[in-house]
């Protein structure tokens, strides 16, 4: 007969380190989209990649970094972008990856894990909008006009 095993009793939990005040309480444009990673982000001089669970009208409910990388790499597995996803019982989130080049063409990286995160938002029933590249105003418009928070997309902005 085998000896008995120990298992722990865990609880997991989101735990707030600290908050910042976001002048528009929901989020209805790319220029809010921006605005609120800018402000959380300010300048960055490596990739990030972050993520702003959002509830269903649309308020930012928490934002998190899920990594930080090099000047040209960020490796982003899909469940450390859920985690938080799960844990805020999120409606949808927004996932930032600005490149700090100022060349926001999606690498054949950045497809590969905006396709791995869509796939697992749609198992967990969470909407996913991915931002990739620069955040520069002028293109997040013009994408507003196009296509904006349609479900499952992918906006450079």
């Amino acid at each position: 007969m085998q000896p008995s095993k120990r298992v722990n009793i865990v609880s997991v939990k989101l735990v707030k380190k600290s908050s910042m005040l976001y002048r528009n309480r929901r989020i209805r444009s790319p220029q809010d989209i921006a605005e609120l990673f800018r402000e959380y982000l300010g300048e960055v001089d490596r990739k990030h990649f972050i993520v702003a669970c959002l509830n269903t009208k649309n308020q930012s409910t928490n934002i998190s970094t899920v990594h930080i990388g090099s000047i040209n790499a960020s490796i982003v597995h899909p469940e450390e972008v859920m985690k938080t996803t799960i844990l805020s019982n999120a409606a949808s989130i927004l996932c930032c990856h600005p490149h700090p080049s100022g060349y926001p063409i999606p690498s054949s990286e950045d497809i590969e894990v905006t396709e791995r995160i869509f796939a697992v938002g749609k198992i967990i029933g969470s909407d996913v909008i991915i931002f990739l590249g620069e955040m520069s105003f002028l293109l997040m418009h013009i994408l507003y006009k196009i296509e904006f928070l349609c479900r499952n997309s992918v906006i450079n902005i």
